[in-house]
């Protein structure tokens, strides 16, 4: 570069040499045409003095060639000197920048894999107790259920084995059950007895009201467990026929086919009669539910009433009306417990989704956090392009150096040039005023 910079002085030096020389050589020729003897001694004299001042100009641009010659490889070993030591710096730097990278590079991925450890054991411990809860919740539940089934069905077996018991007092029923509310009300607490024993508190009414257009009510108004803000109810009646019953147990004691046949016949007429009575007053859906409950107070008679020949599935089929006595009638309401039971479990279930819920929220806040993460990485990354950036500036700097060093490069003729290995101290304190200049630390 301080070649290219320095040679067109020299040529335009010589090109003025060789003018001046032609331009001399051609006033002597005019002079020579022109002039006398005496005048052409002095004009080769003159020539003789020009060819001198020619070559003296020449010699000294040899010269002067020469010590820009000489100031060009110094400059130029200067310059790879410095080239070379901010090779290193820079080499040094790109290591520091790079050691520092992966050790940030380790931490990170050891911090993100304690987040996703910890966030792991805290899933599980969360689902465990879930479980644990949950498990813990059912198996009681369904202890306790079955607890009572047993009991009920222990029940149930005493009170069957005490059939015949009940038969043979049946003459001290008829007595106590001569009067027809008499009749009608120890039916009735004994559907209360039962109600009481199995269904929880609150879950039932008694003379209960179905139709507003209407002053019949019902005995008991079973509510059913479902989720509604109004649950419709099961409408349960009570009734005692006595007099077919008694009829019908004194034809089978005197063995007397026909009366037993005609008193089967009346105790089926007359339970038809009640389930339409039932159907066409306590059936009112959705107020109710689509069928009810006619409740014969003994065992002996519903018995009787099972062994007439399909006379239990058509009152189910055309009135909708299930007949139940005491054995069977704490296994329906049984059921309906369960209901409850079941009903109690899906609340606990919306508990625990709720639950579930809040921990679908914690991971999405941990997601949040791993975005973070995210985020200060790429702010790494554009620190490390800042600093290429800057690389880039300084590269700019070093290539704007050349355009310095032209003042430079007329020293004064008396002084010695340096030699090529010589240090520079003004490059020196310029360079390191560049490096602080930039925001790079001077090494």
């Amino acid at each position: 570069m301080a070649d290219l910079s320095a040679s067109p002085v020299i040529w335009i030096s010589l090109l003025c040499a060789v003018i001046s020389c032609l331009m001399s050589f051609i006033v002597l020729r005019r002079l020579s045409f022109m002039g006398t003897g005496q005048d052409a001694d002095q004009l080769g004299r003159l020539c003789v003095m020009m060819e001198r001042e020619t070559a003296a100009r020449m010699a000294e641009n040899e010269a002067q060639r020469a010590r820009m010659a000489e100031i060009e490889r110094a400059l130029t070993n200067r310059l790879d000197q410095r080239h070379q030591e901010l090779t290193e710096t820079f080499n040094r730097i790109a290591r520091m920048m790079g050691r520092d990278l992966s050790e940030m590079r380790v931490t990170q991925s050891e911090s993100l894999r304690e987040m996703a450890e910890e966030g792991r054991r805290n899933s599980d411990a969360l689902r465990a107790a879930v479980n644990e809860r949950l498990h813990e919740a059912v198996e009681k539940q369904m202890q306790t259920s079955f607890q009572r089934v047993l009991e009920q069905i222990g029940a149930m077996q005493k009170a069957m084995g005490e059939v015949s018991a009940m038969t043979a007092q049946v003459g001290d029923l008829k007595r106590l059950f001569s009067n027809v509310k008499t009749r009608g009300g120890w039916g009735e607490a004994q559907l209360r007895t039962i109600l009481d024993d199995v269904l929880p508190a609150g879950s039932y009414d008694t003379n209960r009201r179905l139709r507003d257009d209407s002053r019949e009510v019902v005995e008991f108004a079973v509510r059913m467990p479902v989720r509604a803000t109004v649950p419709p109810v099961l409408a349960i009646d009570s009734k005692f026929p006595t007099e077919a019953y008694e009829r019908l147990l004194q034809a089978v004691e005197d063995c007397n086919p026909d009366a037993e046949r005609a008193a089967r016949r009346a105790l089926e007429t007359t339970l038809r009669i009640e389930a339409r009575k039932i159907a066409t007053k306590y059936i009112v859906p959705p107020v109710t539910v689509e069928f009810a409950v006619l409740y014969l107070p003994t065992d002996g008679l519903y018995a009787e009433v099972a062994r007439i020949p399909g006379l239990l599935d058509e009152i189910g089929r055309t009135y909708r009306v299930i007949v139940m006595g005491p054995g069977l009638m704490p296994a329906m309401l049984r059921t309906i417990h369960l209901g409850y039971v079941t009903l109690a479990l899906e609340r606990r279930t919306d508990d625990i989704a709720r639950l579930l819920g809040a921990t679908r929220q914690e991971m999405l806040r941990m997601d949040g956090v791993l975005e973070k993460l995210a985020r200060n990485a790429s702010a790494m990354s554009s620190s490390i392009d800042e600093a290429r950036r800057r690389t880039g500036l300084v590269s700019r700097r070093l290539r704007e150096l050349d355009v310095d060093t032209q003042d430079a490069a007329t020293p004064d003729s008396s002084a010695t040039p340096p030699g090529p290995d010589a240090p520079d101290p003004d490059a020196q304190g310029d360079m390191t005023a560049q490096w602080g200049y930039e925001g790079v630390p001077p090494r």
